[in-house]
């Protein structure tokens, strides 16, 4: 549906924030801190919906969005009880057994003509190179358990936190930045007749809350965007068989390691997020391979530390919003769009919702802006999904029927083109805006089982001393910060202890 005319002339002074959470959140925060001066930011929630706090890992494109709103790191991480996440340890994913890395940070040095898994390649080849992982600071600091910002050597990492302490945080930040916040439980959506535009919210407690713009995070139910202006979804099942999950918070019983664990069962997979006081762990699975009381059992049968409250349940579809903005509003969260949390992309993909939805924000609607809203977060989202996709196509594991339908399944043509490059040339096709990068990419291909067959010509003009050289330098030098590097924890606890509740 188009903005028309009249609606399109209307300014945006008002805008209403449908749900808390993270997702509502980190919108009250972003137009607050950016625009509060010249909008009007109201958030409703219900205390009787809360956010549901076991623990998420994030990726590093989180500490972008708090630089923009001059968030600090310190602060954010005692409120959250935060730590540190270098990258995920992928356990059983390639074969029952087979582990291997996905780290945030660089593996080696590229030369322009190709990228550095073509030396590398070349090193093996000739019996020159060790294993891929020895030649990036990220994957091995996280293997030790160390961590810290170091002068002379910047890591790329991410963060471990708890999601309500988050949200609670982020709410103090918007409330000092002007953001209002109004009790209630919605009961109506009000809309205009003659535009179908939203125009406000019916509350439970009697109270109606009116606004020219309107963000949708009421998660899953997605009451503004599908319930109120009926826009569909695009279900993504047929690729991700995934279609439930249980989480359950335990006490921790060692120190929290800087990684995430994402460890491969019969029918899905298991996470365990470590915080400094506690851990999040959850397991992740389709109903069509296991029943619930069994994934329920499996979860609480390898977990560690005792429970904290019971395993709670969680049912989605994967997919997309046809569209996240229609009209006057725009989704955010759950309501736009889910893919499951195997890359911790879910945090990432509402703070690009927010800063796409902060460039082209509207004085007056504009079709073209809602149009160009749309085809960006469709192209995030989907490059998102191939990326997930991928660990469960590519794959040596046959063991269960769940696993042996996953590397049978159909999948979409822009993920069986990176999967051809990449095999047959070792390049790596991508797309300069999206998120995973290159090296995203090789350690995953590689560490499910993807094997180059040839490598870049650039790579035969160096001679085996040379060659030699340039690798051995590389890890020598990864080895040697290493060295520089705390236990992580001891890390935390001196530069950001959890604050006290």
């Amino acid at each position: 549906m188009h903005a028309t005319a009249a609606s399109a002339q209307a300014p945006i002074r008002r805008v209403v924030i449908a749900g808390g959470g993270t997702a509502g959140w980190m919108a009250a925060a972003a137009l607050s801190r950016t625009l509060g001066k010249v909008l009007d930011v109201t958030l409703v929630e219900s205390d009787e919906i809360g956010t549901i706090g076991v623990g998420e890992a994030t990726i590093p494109t989180l500490m972008t969005f708090h630089r923009l709103l001059g968030i600090g790191e310190q602060a954010f991480m005692a409120q959250t009880q935060g730590t540190i996440k270098l990258g995920i340890n992928f356990e059983s994913w390639r074969d029952v057994g087979r582990d291997y890395f996905h780290s945030f940070g660089l593996t080696g040095t590229d030369h322009w003509t190709a990228g550095f898994q073509h030396f590398w390649m070349r090193g093996r080849e000739r019996g020159l190179a060790g294993a891929y992982d020895d030649y990036c600071l990220e994957l091995k600091a996280a293997m030790h358990g160390r961590f810290a910002h170091l002068p002379k050597r910047k890591l790329n990492y991410a963060y471990h936190l708890d999601a309500s302490l988050y949200a609670r945080f982020l709410r103090r930040f918007s409330e000092d930045n002007g953001a209002r916040r109004v009790e209630g439980t919605i009961e109506d959506v009000l809309t205009d007749p003659a535009t179908g535009f939203i125009t406000g919210l019916q509350l439970g407690n009697g109270t109606r809350v009116d606004g020219d713009f309107f963000i949708d995070c009421t998660g899953f139910r997605a009451l503004l965007i599908e319930k109120t202006l009926g826009v569909g979804f695009e279900d993504w099942s047929h690729w991700l068989f995934n279609d439930r999950a249980f989480a359950v918070p335990t006490a921790t019983v060692r120190d929290a390691v800087p990684y995430t664990r994402s460890i491969a069962g019969d029918a899905g997979w298991q996470w365990r997020i470590p915080l400094q006081h506690r851990v999040g762990n959850g397991i992740v699975y389709s109903s069509r391979y296991i029943e619930d009381d069994q994934a329920r059992d499996t979860l609480l049968s390898s977990i560690e530390g005792a429970p904290l409250r019971e395993p709670f349940p969680v049912r989605f579809r994967p997919g997309q919003r046809e569209r996240c903005w229609e009209r006057n509003c725009v989704a955010l969260g759950l309501s736009a769009s889910f893919i499951e949390p195997l890359e911790s992309t879910t945090i990432h993909l509402i703070q690009r919702g927010i800063i796409h939805l902060m460039q082209t924000f509207p004085r007056t609607l504009s079709q073209p802006d809602i149009d160009q809203y749309n085809m960006r977060m469709a192209d995030e989202l989907q490059h998102a999904r191939d990326f997930v996709i991928l660990h469960f196509k590519v794959t040596d594991r046959q063991d269960t029927p769940y696993w042996r339908d996953c590397r049978a399944m159909a999948i979409p043509d822009s993920l069986r083109h990176r999967i051809d490059l990449f095999r047959e040339t070792g390049r790596v096709f991508h797309v300069p805006t999206e998120l995973f990068a290159e090296n995203s990419w090789i350690q995953v291909m590689m560490g499910q089982g993807i094997h180059p067959l040839q490598y870049h010509r650039s790579a035969d003009l160096m001679g085996d001393t040379e060659l030699k050289g340039f690798l051995d330098g590389i890890s020598g030098d990864v080895e040697r910060t290493l060295r520089q590097l705390p236990p992580h924890m001891d890390y935390v606890r001196s530069y950001a202890p959890a604050a006290v509740s």
